[in-house]
């Protein structure tokens, strides 16, 4: 296996959602039963209604910026900071309510089985 050292804010203005209108989804590591990936939104939230049901765990950190996140059955959503992160089991619907517009957030998410 090969050392291969990278920077995840190296590249962020070039795929920020002000740019493509799109989150940017950047995989970092795939193992079975794992992966781990950089996620740069921009002002995106999910489409209305929509709900992720995903089949495997994710742990997930804010590293810039600031959002939103709904959970099925909670009425408050969770307002996500620099340095904050939640864990959501599998099967746990979620939603993003809101991602800072003004400027990019930088999420770091982990999904394991």
């Amino acid at each position: 296996m090969t050392i291969q050292p990278g920077n995840l804010f190296a590249d962020v203005a070039d795929v920020s959602a002000a740019n493509t209108g799109e989150e940017a989804f950047s995989e970092i590591l795939a193992r079975p039963g794992l992966k781990i990936e950089r996620i740069v939104s921009q002002g995106q939230t999910s489409p209305p209604g929509f709900w992720y049901d995903q089949a495997w765990n994710e742990w997930v950190i804010v590293l810039k910026g600031r959002a939103t996140l709904q959970f099925e059955h909670e009425l408050a959503a969770r307002s996500l900071g620099v340095g904050d992160y939640v864990f959501i089991p599998a099967g746990k619907r979620h939603r993003v309510e809101w991602t800072e517009p003004q400027q990019p957030t930088v999420w770091l998410a982990v999904h394991f089985e």
